[in-house]
């Protein structure tokens, strides 16, 4: 029923009942995870669980964070990773200028590199974007990248359309449930349903109402009603056209069921 398009299973918080929750969360109705990856190491731990799990597939990339720590080798590798079967996009990756724990030029050079790459084995990406909105634009538009998800949306209507003419879809994960989501709540009602991606980016962002717990899959069921209610259409609906385009983005050369 459900296509989670950003995910983190691979979190130190999974340790103590991981396996468990991830069998737990497809049979709760949860068809396909995309396990993304923030760093070299929890892009190698994204693939283990991809080859571990039949409908778990993996991102890898670096996150902004921990650009400031990449070499042309980490490319190197990030591109032998990309042949496997099951990895299906580039990402994290992108700007973070909240809490700059990565220096701006690091952030902008590592960005363009790793959207390259993207370009060169024929993936789509996963955007994070934080107080970056006009640069993290920007560098992509100067890019070749034209698929790909704008994760955990915080811009404006304006933007998300002009995301969405470059070819991109829009994450919308827990945020649409706050009392203080009202922006991304706009995003919702102003573009079209065949351009929303659903997520949880759990272990985060939890949705209300279980906000401030460890996040699941599962708590997808809770954004899907929040669309839906915006919406107007049954969660249903929500849900299978959230999955169909989850499979356009993250199906380019590759097969995910």
């Amino acid at each position: 029923m459900y296509f989670e398009s950003h995910a983190h299973y691979d979190d130190a918080k999974f340790d103590e009942n991981r396996d468990i929750l991830i069998e737990e969360t497809h049979a709760f109705g949860v068809d396909t995870i995309i396990n993304i990856g923030a760093d070299m190491e929890s892009s190698q731990k994204s693939i283990e669980l991809s080859e571990r799990y039949p409908y778990i597939y993996a991102a890898v990339g670096v996150h902004p964070h921990d650009v400031k720590d990449m070499t042309d080798k980490d490319i190197e590798k990030l591109r032998e990773w990309s042949r496997l079967e099951k990895v299906v996009a580039i990402g994290e990756i992108g700007l973070d200028y909240h809490y700059d724990l990565s220096p701006r030029d690091s952030q902008r050079y590592w960005f363009e590199r790793q959207l390259a790459l993207a370009w060169e084995v024929e993936l789509p990406v996963v955007i994070h974007s934080r107080e970056a909105t006009q640069e993290t634009f920007d560098i992509i538009k100067a890019s070749n990248v034209r698929r790909g998800v704008i994760h955990a949306f915080s811009g404006s209507v304006d933007f998300a359309r002009r995301y969405i003419d470059m070819g991109f879809y829009i994450g919308v994960g827990g945020v649409v449930t706050f009392k203080n989501g009202r922006k991304l709540v706009e995003v919702v009602q102003e573009i079209p349903l065949e351009r929303i991606l659903i997520e949880t980016d759990s272990p985060y962002l939890s949705p209300e109402p279980v906000r401030g717990t460890v996040n699941n899959s599962q708590n997808l069921k809770y954004i899907v009603e929040k669309i839906s209610d915006i919406k107007q259409i049954s969660p249903q609906k929500v849900a299978k056209i959230t999955s169909e385009n989850a499979k356009v983005v993250f199906c380019n050369k590759k097969v995910v069921a």
